[in-house]
């Protein structure tokens, strides 16, 4: 997915990335508004994984959900 589409589906599938990542709080939500760049670096934070990591499970993360479609 990219930057455009998550930002124009990120109320829809906000609950689903809130169920994988659960770490991150309600004011992280507030502040990230579909940014996938602010996304990596929460997950970064909260999880404390390598840049690297964090996109691979962003990645990993719709390529299942697309499998699911």
């Amino acid at each position: 997915m990219n930057p455009d589409e998550l930002k124009e589906k990120w109320n829809q599938i906000k609950s689903k990335f809130r169920e994988k990542w659960a770490k991150l709080t309600d004011d992280d939500w507030t502040q990230l508004q579909g940014d996938k760049e602010k996304l990596v670096g929460k997950i970064q934070e909260r999880y404390g994984v390598a840049k690297e990591q964090a996109e691979k499970e962003l990645r990993d993360f719709f390529n299942k959900d697309k499998d699911h479609h």
